[in-house]
């Protein structure tokens, strides 16, 4: 009960306030919309940045995983060919005894 007293109190006194020093609120006013402009714009540029550098590191990453896809892939085909090699060998092998 006492805070709905208390913001009603406040409320009344700044209402009254901001009647008799219209022209001081307006210079405050004045002077606080380019700052906070200034801080918003700032903060904008900081968010925007660090969005940036999370969407390239996000593809490197993608980037990464994909080379080291690609680099497993390059070793199951050298060991298939290896395979493969090895079993041209016996054949020929095979066929020369058979001669």
């Amino acid at each position: 009960m006492t805070l709905i007293i208390g913001g009603a109190v406040a409320t009344v006194i700044g209402l009254v306030g901001l009647v008799l020093w219209h022209a001081d609120f307006l210079v405050i006013l004045k002077g606080g919309i380019p700052v906070g402009l200034l801080l918003t714009g700032i903060l904008a540029m900081y968010v925007g940045f660090d969005e940036i550098q999370e969407k390239f590191s996000d593809e490197r990453r993608k980037q990464d995983e994909k080379l080291e896809k690609a680099q497993e892939e390059i070793e199951i085909v050298k060991a298939k060919a290896e395979q493969y090699r090895e079993e041209i060998d016996r054949l020929k092998k095979e066929v020369g005894k058979a001669d």
